[in-house]
C-alpha cells in the first residue's frame, strides 16, 4: 500500500473532520432553538491488516448522533401551555396529518413546546406539532389506557369544553343548634337556613333546612325536629327529608349527635358516615351531619345559633378560561366560575435507547429499530419526571464548548491537509527518480 494508504488516510481524516465540522455548525445555530439536542461527532479508527515489518494506514470514520439523553436548563414564560419535562421522559406529538387521520397517525415526540389553541381549539406548536394526550371522562377520570402503543392518545382540543357546571352532590352542614333551645320553658321557635346548590344546569336553586326544636314540660330534650325543602321542586312546601336528630349531654360526647331517627319523605341515614342523603330536583345530595359519638358539623352546644360552616361542592355555569397542566401530566381547563375540570392526561414517553431514537425536523423524534419500542408512563412515575407548565427547555449547546471543538477541528482539518501535501511531494521525488 504505501504511500497511497497515508494518501487515503489523509483524505478519511478531511472527511472526518468535516463532518464533525457541520455538527459544530448545527450546533452553535440552535443554540437558541427551544428543546434542541446537541449533535455530536466520534471519531473511530480503521485498522488493516499488518504485515510484518510494515504499516499500513487504514483511516478513519465518524459516526454521529443527537444526545437526545442531554437536559437543557427550564427557563419560566407566561404562557400555561409552554410545556417541558422535568426529568426523563418525551411528550407525544403528532403532525396535521395525524389530525386529518385517526387510522394512521404518526407518533413523534419531544421534550418541549410552545403549544397554543389552533383555529380548531388543538394545542400545537408554530412549528406544526400537535399535543396529544388520553381523553378524560366527564367526571375527569382518566379510562385504562394502552401503554405500549399511541392508540389511545388524540390530539388535544380545549374548545369541546367552553362551557361547563357542576351539581352540587354534597353538603357539610355547619351549625351549632343553641341547647338552651330544647330545654323546658323554651320558645319553641323554628331556625330556618336557606342553602345555595346548583342543579345540572348550573342554575342556582335552593334548599331550606328547618330546625324545630323539642321543648319538654321539664328538663332537657336535646332534640331537634328537621325538616328539608327544595325550592326548585314542583312542591316546594313538601319536604323531601325529615328526620329528629339527638344530642349526647354526657361528659365524653357532649354536644355531639347520639342517633337520627324518625326518618321520612325519602331521607336516608348513614350512621357510620354520617351523610343523610336526599333526592332533590336535581339529583340525590348527600347533607353530612356527622357520625354518632362524633364531632361533626351538626353540634348542639350552649351557644347561639351559628350557621357558620356551611360547605358545598359544584359550581354554577361557566365560560372557559384557560387550560393547565400539572406536574402529573392533568391538564385541566379552567373556568371563570373558578371550577376546574381535568381534560386530558398527557403521558411522558420513554425507549430502551433514547439517543437511539430518530431525529426529525422541529426538535422531533420518532422511534427507531435502534431506539427500541415506546412505553407510555404517567407523569412523575416509574423512570420519567414530571411536566412543567409555564416553562420551556432551553438548547442543550454549550457555546463555549463548541468554539473550542471548532479550534480543534479546524486544526486536525490543516494536519490531515498537510499529510495529503507531503505525500503529494513525496510521490514527485519518486517521480522525479526517472530523470
Amino acid at each position: 500500500m504505501g504511500l497511497s494508504s497515508s494518501m487515503n488516510a489523509g483524505v478519511m481524516g478531511l472527511a472526518a473532520n468535516s463532518t464533525k465540522l457541520n455538527t459544530i455548525s448545527d450546533n452553535i445555530a440552535n443554540s437558541e432553538t427551544f428543546g434542541y439536542k446537541r449533535a455530536k461527532s466520534e471519531f473511530s479508527s480503521m485498522v488493516l491488516e499488518q504485515s510484518t515489518g510494515d504499516y499500513t494506514a487504514g483511516g478513519v470514520r465518524t459516526a454521529t448522533f443527537k444526545d437526545i439523553s442531554a437536559q437543557g436548563a427550564l427557563i419560566a414564560t407566561d404562557n400555561s401551555t409552554d410545556l417541558s419535562v422535568a426529568g426523563d421522559g418525551l411528550l407525544p406529538v403528532t403532525t396535521i396529518q395525524g389530525v386529518n387521520s385517526t387510522s394512521d397517525r404518526p407518533l413523534l415526540l419531544t421534550s418541549t413546546g410552545s403549544f397554543a389553541p389552533d383555529k380548531d381549539g388543538l394545542l400545537r406548536t408554530l412549528s406544526g406539532l400537535y399535543l396529544m394526550g388520553w381523553p378524560a371522562e366527564p367526571d375527569g377520570t382518566i379510562p385504562a389506557q394502552s401503554r405500549d402503543s399511541a392508540e389511545g392518545l388524540e390530539p388535544i382540543d380545549v374548545t369541546r369544553n367552553q362551557f361547563a357546571a357542576a351539581p352540587t352532590e354534597n353538603i357539610d352542614l355547619g351549625v351549632n343548634l343553641p341547647a338552651s333551645e330544647t330545654e323546658a320553658g323554651a320558645s319553641g321557635d323554628s331556625f330556618e337556613l336557606p342553602i345555595e346548590y346548583f342543579d345540572n344546569l348550573g342554575s342556582s336553586q335552593t334548599l331550606n333546612v328547618v330546625f324545630t326544636p323539642v321543648v319538654p314540660a321539664t328538663g332537657s330534650s336535646n332534640q331537634w325536629n328537621v325538616q328539608v325543602f327544595d325550592q326548585a321542586s314542583a312542591t316546594p312546601a313538601a319536604s323531601i327529608g325529615d328526620f329528629q336528630v339527638t344530642f349526647n349531654d354526657n361528659n365524653v360526647n357532649g354536644g355531639t349527635i347520639d342517633m337520627v331517627d324518625n326518618l321520612a319523605n325519602g331521607a336516608a341515614w348513614d350512621a357510620v358516615t354520617g351523610q343523610l342523603t336526599v333526592t332533590a330536583s336535581a339529583g340525590p345530595i348527600n347533607i353530612n351531619l356527622g357520625p354518632e359519638d362524633t364531632g361533626g358539623p351538626l353540634s348542639q352546644l350552649a351557644a347561639v345559633y351559628s350557621p357558620v360552616g356551611i360547605e358545598k361542592d359544584g359550581a354554577p355555569i361557566g365560560s372557559f378560561s384557560r387550560v393547565e397542566i400539572d406536574e402529573n401530566g392533568y391538564l385541566a381547563a379552567l373556568f371563570d366560575n373558578g371550577f376546574r375540570r381535568v381534560i386530558y392526561q398527557v403521558p411522558l414517553a420513554d425507549v430502551p435507547n433514547i439517543n437511539g431514537l430518530d431525529a426529525l425536523d422541529n426538535q422531533a423524534f420518532a422511534v427507531s429499530q435502534r431506539s427500541g419500542g415506546v412505553f407510555f408512563w404517567d407523569a412523575g412515575t416509574g423512570p420519567v419526571g414530571t411536566t412543567v407548565g409555564f416553562s420551556l427547555t432551553e438548547s442543550t449547546t454549550d457555546i463555549a464548548e463548541e468554539l473550542t471543538d471548532l479550534i480543534q477541528t479546524q486544526r486536525a482539518y490543516s494536519s490531515n491537509a498537510q499529510i495529503i501535501r507531503t505525500v503529494d511531494e513525496m510521490l514527485q521525488e519518486t517521480t522525479n527518480l526517472k530523470r
